[in-house]
């Protein structure tokens, strides 16, 4: 194989955006704050060119070439972070037993959900900021994972098990996703 079948790409940061490298975590800085990626277990080359990021993969095997594009699109995704954030918009649902959403720490407590006695606990990852709004949970921040995964653990926290779902429909429910705050 020779070195003329490498794909190599650079990502331009925009006005604002400054990133730098330490070891294999990139770091993109921007008006909202700070994103970090580890790119240990991932088999590319990544490097910092004034304000390009520079990514080549090890060899040139397919496998290796199509990480690439996935890289791009986690980088691109911290970009929007630092500059526009990520807010998902979470729905709290009930029928009878009135459902209570607290914030306690990096923690989400669900209390009175179907009428239990002990609170449903959710977790949140990294810098995200979650905040009750009446009958919503917005989760904000500039990490589309951390973000994300906060979401869905608010959600599986009141995930209900052996009763059918058609008809026990309380729970919390993400019904809106938006880049930009």
């Amino acid at each position: 194989m020779s070195s003329e079948a490498l794909q190599q790409t650079a990502v331009s940061m925009p006005e604002g955006v400054t990133v730098s490298l330490a070891g294999r975590t990139l770091s993109v800085k921007g008006k909202l704050g700070e994103a970090k990626k580890s790119f240990d277990k991932i088999n590319v080359n990544i490097g910092v060119e004034g304000s390009k990021v520079v990514i080549s993969p090890f060899s040139a095997k397919k496998k290796d070439n199509v990480i690439i594009n996935t890289i791009t699109s986690i980088i691109n995704n911290m970009v929007t972070g630092v500059t526009k954030g990520y807010t998902y918009k979470v729905k709290v649902v009930y029928a009878h037993f009135p459902i209570t959403v607290k914030t306690k720490g990096n923690q989400v407590l669900v209390e009175n959900f179907v009428g239990e006695r002990s609170p449903r606990v959710a977790e949140i990852v990294g810098s995200t900021k979650v905040s009750v709004e009446g009958d919503d949970v917005i989760v904000k921040g500039v990490s589309l994972e951390d973000v994300g995964q906060t979401a869905a653990n608010i959600e599986l926290a009141t995930k209900i098990r052996r009763k059918d779902q058609r008809i026990f429909l309380d729970g919390l429910y993400i019904y809106h996703r938006e880049e930009g705050s």
